[in-house]
């Protein structure tokens, strides 16, 4: 099977929301992440718009032929945009006003019932949705319950232990036997968060992940390297 990749292109609007004017555009390096081959785009809209903006989602999705991926938090306000501009996939993640970055997978208990509604609603527009879980069997089983086909799983421990030169073989059976139950119970799993060359690779053994979704990493790597040589050296260790 071959792997997909999604890039996340919310740090190109954290460089120009730091000058509050226009440069670099979102939707151009939108278009250039699409040139270079990636599968899809990914943006979060997040509820204190500190990167993405309501328009680069109106304006991303209706100008740009490659399928979007909204990452939201799971509200009313949040839902009700969703289903407005109805883009091609939704991924729905934890959030809060005090966290840098996404620090975990979502509370599907806490969440439940906003969940199962959001996902009937959405599944009612033909928007393919995914929960942003922790790899644990409890979390898959709940995604299950909740009528979820599709989980993306939580990688920033495993990453960053990699990162670090610690073991890691802990949080890499947690998600290959996560992989293999969510499979067996037909959902399909997608892995993203700290994502690296490294970590690509060893996460890419696992059979069984049908997507990576990548954004820091590679939006920081390109100052090195370029955005396309970046996105061709990912798609060449995920195929």
């Amino acid at each position: 099977m071959k792997s997909r990749l999604g890039v996340n292109v919310d740090h190109i609007a954290t460089l120009r929301n730091a000058r509050g004017e226009s440069h670099p555009d979102v939707h151009k390096s939108a278009k250039i992440v699409k040139s270079s081959g990636a599968d899809s785009i990914t943006i979060h809209l997040r509820e204190d718009r500190r990167h993405i903006k309501d328009n680069d989602l109106i304006k991303i999705n209706k100008k740009l032929r490659i399928p979007l991926n909204l990452e939201m938090a799971p509200t009313n306000e949040m839902l009700k945009i969703s289903l407005k501009h109805r883009p091609d996939y939704i991924c729905i993640v934890p959030e809060k006003r005090t966290e840098i970055t996404t620090e975990g997978g979502l509370n599907l208990k806490k969440n439940s019932n906003f969940l199962k509604k959001a996902i009937c609603e959405l599944k009612k527009k033909e928007i393919r949705t995914s929960l942003f879980i922790e790899p644990n069997p409890e979390s898959v089983l709940n995604a299950n319950k909740l009528g979820a086909e599709c989980i993306e799983i939580h990688t920033g421990k495993i990453c960053n232990l990699i990162n670090k030169r610690k073991k890691y073989s802990k949080e890499f059976k947690k998600i290959l036997n996560s992989v293999k139950y969510a499979n067996n119970l037909g959902i399909e799993v997608h892995a993203g968060h700290g994502i690296t060359f490294r970590s690509a690779k060893i996460l890419s053994k696992i059979k069984g992940i049908e997507e990576f979704n990548i954004g820091h990493f590679i939006i920081g790597e390109s100052i090195f390297i370029g955005i396309k040589n970046c996105i061709k050296k990912f798609k060449k260790i995920i195929k």
